[in-house]
């Protein structure tokens, strides 16, 4: 065992298609840091079916998972901490949707959806909360940055996770974002495609400082061609302006990489509002002193982007259709610049590609 200081090869059972590779290893081995399971993967040193991995790689029937030693002795598994009642009842207030095989979920800002080094609150463990008599609890299909709010998207059972993350997989999931960004995009609709990676590249920062962890979690714009880039296609549209201020963003991602919205406003000019890692011009940027230019004050320093809507079929037929209100911070935003969360939103007359 891997546990014990031994390579291991492990089979992907049926109940576990669809499974992202992280949540294969805490079901596997919940006694593993996050830290360390983050390394391994990095280095390369996890292979599913002979290849290299990502934490976020989707898991199939059939295929292995090669897992070098862990350095966990024979400790025994962890046991999940018991589930909170008030948990259950916080997830049931988020509810947009809901039948017997699925739940479509509000995310509030802040809320992570799987946890992490020092989070301790998380969708993904309020879940235990919702268990059935046999232990089986809901699971997540795809997942939101912890700062985005909106619609999310939780399975029943695994059958039925399986065959959701399948329609994510080949893009029949529609999936809409808003978003407020600073200056206003041209042309008014269009199409980001680029090249994404992580990090700075070669493992240093701006300046030649080595990289830290900030940097290590951004994504960079990166070349065809270059080590861990990965394609990366966003479809946008104006819906209003506060010109040369700020503009109303309706995107739809066609693939779904890591901050992909974010770092594409970025890579426009346009970063999102209230945004930590990819809005950080410079105080002597035009954008920033002139006051004509800068974004009003009053504005929330908050993330001002949310999964606005979902559109996907049903495993048992018809089409999933929800749509999540503004949170909070947004609607004061909208409200402040007269903005109609009613208007028609133009990304719907864009092409699937």
């Amino acid at each position: 065992m891997s546990a014990k200081g031994k390579v291991a090869t492990y089979p992907v059972g049926e109940d576990e298609a669809g499974m992202r590779l992280d949540r294969w290893f805490r079901r596997r081995f919940p006694e593993l840091p996050q830290a360390h399971l983050n390394k391994i993967v990095r280095k390369g040193e996890v292979r599913v079916s002979g290849k290299r991995a990502e934490i976020s790689t989707r898991l199939e029937a059939g295929q292995s998972v090669r897992v070098p030693p862990l350095g966990l002795g024979a400790a025994p598994a962890a046991k999940a901490p018991p589930a909170d009642p008030s948990d259950a009842e916080a997830l049931r207030a988020m509810i947009l949707f809901e039948d017997r095989d699925l739940m479509v979920l509000n995310k509030p800002y802040g809320l992570a959806v799987q946890g992490g080094s020092g989070t301790k609150r998380h969708i993904d463990g309020m879940l235990a909360a919702l268990a059935d008599k046999k232990g089986e609890r809901p699971m997540l299909v795809h997942r939101l940055d912890r700062d985005t709010s909106g619609v999310l998207l939780v399975a029943k059972s695994r059958k039925i996770a399986a065959e959701l993350g399948a329609a994510f997989r080949s893009r029949a999931a529609k999936k809409t974002y808003w978003a407020l960004v600073e200056g206003v995009p041209k042309p008014a609709q269009g199409r980001i495609s680029l090249f994404l990676a992580k990090g700075a590249g070669m493992g240093e920062a701006r300046g030649g400082q080595k990289e830290n962890r900030a940097e290590i979690e951004r994504m960079r714009v990166a070349r065809h061609g270059d080590p861990d880039a990965r394609h990366s296609l966003t479809l946008y549209a104006v819906v209003d302006k506060v010109a040369p201020r700020l503009a109303w963003l309706s995107m739809r991602p066609i693939t779904g990489r890591t901050h992909q919205l974010r770092a594409h406003c970025e890579a426009i000019g346009c970063p999102i509002i209230g945004d930590p890692k990819y809005n950080r011009r410079p105080a002597n940027d035009p954008a920033r002193s002139d006051p004509l230019r800068a974004v009003p004050p009053g504005v929330e320093p908050k993330l001002h982007l949310m999964a606005r809507r979902l559109v996907l079929p049903h495993p048992r037929g018809g089409v999933i259709d929800v749509v999540a209100p503004l949170p909070e911070h947004m609607k004061k935003s909208f409200d402040m610049f007269g903005f109609d969360a009613s208007e028609r939103d133009p990304i719907e007359d864009a092409p699937d590609e």
